[in-house]
């Protein structure tokens, strides 16, 4: 759980988990450091600016095919049940699909605390009535849900096809765990962004205004403020690369000259075009989505993709535990 006094620059009251990535990350080949740790209250602010990019078509496909498919998801979801959205953000697009099935609560969960109660006000305000219990957390990790919702359907919430930031493995294990948290009965409603041309792809995460650069240099500012990082950030340049064998866009942080620097006192050199690797963002055909799923423990019962099949909304059912013989 992130804490939003950390970002005061003193390095005692960093998240221990942030702490851990980083340095493991900056000592590791090649280097990495998992995209949950952009989501700062800047790095919020920064993502919320792309998602009204011209460039970045996920946001708005996503928000047009919600629109267009809410009465059906009004009579496929529970009645009364709870909204529980991972990763919410804003909530921008969750106001279309609270008026479609109008739940008898909501509870978003976001690592970035402070932006998370700001969004959730703002929610509350536009209905009112409507329980909006907020849980800051790292959903990577078990969530607890709040005990108000805990006799009620659940209806998991995971847009902007945040799954593809995870390999295989990682997502088939994150979808067990949803399904484990939200219980029998329960259904999710994910995006899932589909494989199409690097034309599109790439300039959706390498925009022409430079803010995903920076959203992606953030990071660097981050470790700088919370981590007593030296790290000369104006040496990085930001990478966006399409991997055609690996179905993904890869982010990643360059450094155009050899540097040293520490991270917590720590020294740490990296020589001229090496690279973190920050994020990745998998694409998915319609047979992979489907496996994907039904690895992770979801039965898909609706799947709608807008016209150009840029982008699929997908109606899941938690299978059946199985038990052991």
């Amino acid at each position: 759980m992130l804490k939003p006094e950390a970002e005061d620059g003193q390095s005692g009251l960093a998240d221990p988990n942030f702490r851990a990535d980083v340095l493991n990350g900056f000592a590791a080949s090649p280097r990495a450091i998992p995209a949950r740790w952009f989501y700062d209250r800047r790095g919020s602010e920064l993502f919320e600016a792309i998602t009204d990019l011209p460039e970045y078509y996920p946001t708005r496909t996503e928000t047009a095919l919600l629109m267009q498919v809410g009465p059906q998801l009004g009579a496929l979801a529970a009645r009364n049940a709870a909204v529980v959205e991972f990763g919410s953000g804003s909530s921008a697009k969750t106001p279309i699909l609270l008026r479609a099935i109008h739940p008898a609560a909501y509870v978003p969960i976001d690592i970035s605390g402070e932006f998370l109660r700001h969004s959730a006000r703002e929610l509350s305000a536009g209905f009112p009535g409507l329980p909006v219990l907020p849980v800051e957390a790292d959903f990577l990790r078990p969530v607890p849900l709040p005990a108000e919702v805990a006799d009620l359907p659940k209806l998991g919430f995971f847009p902007g096809s945040t799954i593809g930031n995870m390999n295989a493995y990682h997502a088939v294990n994150l979808l067990r765990a949803m399904r484990d948290w939200l219980g029998e009965g329960a259904r999710l409603l994910i995006g899932m962004d589909r494989v199409k041309s690097p034309d599109i792809l790439v300039p959706a995460y390498d925009d022409a205004q430079g803010v995903t650069a920076a959203f992606n240099l953030n990071l660097l500012e981050r470790i700088n403020r919370e981590l007593a990082g030296t790290i000369p950030v104006d040496a990085f340049r930001h990478r966006a690369i399409w991997n055609p064998d690996a179905a993904r866009i890869e982010m990643h942080l360059e450094v155009q000259r050899d540097v040293t620097f520490t991270v917590e006192g720590r020294p740490f050199a990296m020589r001229a075009n090496e690279t973190i690797h920050t994020e990745n963002s998998h694409k998915y055909g319609p047979n992979g989505s489907r496996m994907l799923l039904r690895a992770g423990g979801w039965t898909p019962i609706q799947e709608w993709t807008d016209p150009q099949d840029w982008f699929a909304l997908v109606l899941c059912e938690a299978q059946p535990l199985r038990m052991a013989p």
